[in-house]
């Protein structure tokens, strides 16, 4: 009981130090004398990165310990399986083909080239020898890496580059109120994959054990597959690419507090926000006033840890 408490104190503390910290500022103890140009600053710029800091690191991580469990592999992930990458190539097919698109149009397409991309992953993943888990998530970033060019390639040919680049970078910094709030449809997702934490633990345990259990092995695969698209092009659409959350958090989390996804949800979620919370402040604050996008600080501390999980996991094939 008490460490939940601490946790939760602690959550609370980043969630005011996030809406507290920038360019403008917000003194804490002095609401009742806030200008009307501050209190715009908190309802349209803070309250929003700070909600959509907390829904996005919380879907990706979930994603993330979604797709460890389907494909049984502790370093697969969106970003490492080519759905990151496959939905980036949906944005650019309507940047070119369908450049007035609503915003619930594109991300209907990213989705449906994220759901595309991984499930050719996972066909490809079957000629790979399923024992060795390093081998797949490298394949995957190569993989994703093809995607990623193909789509560099036609935003070149169509001049696009500048405008994809700035709009794919994990950015929170341009989070405003009424371009944040498809976000909100990740907390749904979450909840029918709370519902389905049972079949999905196992499904980690393979074909044979799902299938004794009365599980449809490859329905079941492909319905997870379909969340992890969906919330995976929600993000990208709304705040870009976030790498490696979703491998570091899910690894963190199993490591300290075992498999049982269940009970591992709500702790990923919770590892997934702070941490992102915490980047995103980083990188407000190390050349402020100005910004450092939370993708890189992100990137630079999950490559990190991804390297030594990495050398962890080689040491049982030395």
């Amino acid at each position: 009981m008490t460490k939940k408490l601490v946790g939760i104190i602690f959550f609370v503390i980043l969630i005011v130090s996030s809406i507290f910290i920038g360019l403008v500022d917000l003194p804490i103890f002095e609401l009742g004398t806030w200008t009307s140009r501050q209190n715009l600053v908190l309802l349209s710029s803070r309250l929003p990165r700070t909600l959509s800091l907390v829904i996005a690191g919380a879907s990706v991580s979930v994603s993330g310990l979604v797709m460890q469990n389907l494909m049984q592999n502790k370093f697969v992930s969106p970003n490492t399986a080519g759905t990151m990458d496959s939905a980036k190539l949906g944005i650019v097919f309507v940047m070119i083909f369908l450049p007035n698109a609503p915003l619930l149009m594109r991300t209907s397409v990213a989705f449906g080239f994220a759901f595309l991309g991984t499930c050719l992953f996972l066909l490809l993943s079957r000629y790979l020898p399923s024992k060795n888990t390093i081998l797949i998530p490298l394949v995957g970033i190569m993989f994703g890496n093809i995607v990623g060019s193909i789509a560099t390639f036609f935003a070149y040919q169509h001049q696009l580059l500048q405008n994809m680049a700035s709009w794919l970078q994990g950015n929170f910094s341009v989070v405003m109120r009424g371009n944040y709030e498809l976000l909100y449809l990740s907390i749904p997702l979450f909840i029918v994959i709370y519902l389905f934490a049972y079949q999905f633990t196992i499904m980690a345990a393979g074909q044979e054990m799902a299938t004794n259990l009365g599980i449809s092995y490859q329905k079941m695969r492909l319905f997870g597959i379909g969340i992890i698209a969906l919330s995976s092009s929600i993000v990208l659409v709304s705040v870009g690419n976030i790498p490696f959350l979703g491998i570091i958090v899910p690894n963190l989390v199993s490591l300290k507090f075992g498999d049982q996804m269940k009970n591992n949800l709500p702790l990923t979620a919770y590892f997934g926000a702070s941490f992102l919370l915490i980047c995103d402040m980083i990188g407000r604050i190390v050349i402020a006033p100005y910004e450092i996008s939370v993708s890189l600080v992100v990137g630079v501390l999950g490559s990190v840890c991804f390297i030594a999980l990495l050398l962890k996991e080689s040491r049982r094939y030395a």
